[in-house]
């Protein structure tokens, strides 16, 4: 039986220019994200904001790595990590 986990990634635009609410709009649009639970900005400095994204995926190996891959891809993405990882 598949187990699910609550992934919590956080992703950092490359600056304050970019739109975060097309971010929002590509991270929806890929394929190994999941169900969105949620998806908040969250300020970190100078009028800086990170995304993070709240999502339902399989607990699978090496899932979580191809995730971080897939969204670093997306125009104006700088980074994305994930801060943490919840049995459900």
């Amino acid at each position: 039986m598949v187990r699910n986990v609550i992934l919590t990634l956080q992703i950092m635009p490359e600056s304050v220019e970019v739109s975060l609410q097309k971010i929002k709009e590509d991270v929806k649009k890929l394929k190994l994200i999941g169900q969105i639970k949620d998806m908040k900005e969250e300020p970190v400095a100078f009028g800086l904001k990170s995304l993070k994204v709240l999502t339902i995926v399989p607990d699978e190996g090496g899932l979580t790595d191809k995730i971080e891959e897939a969204v670093r891809k997306i125009k104006g993405v700088q980074s994305a990590e994930t801060i943490g990882v919840t049995l459900i």
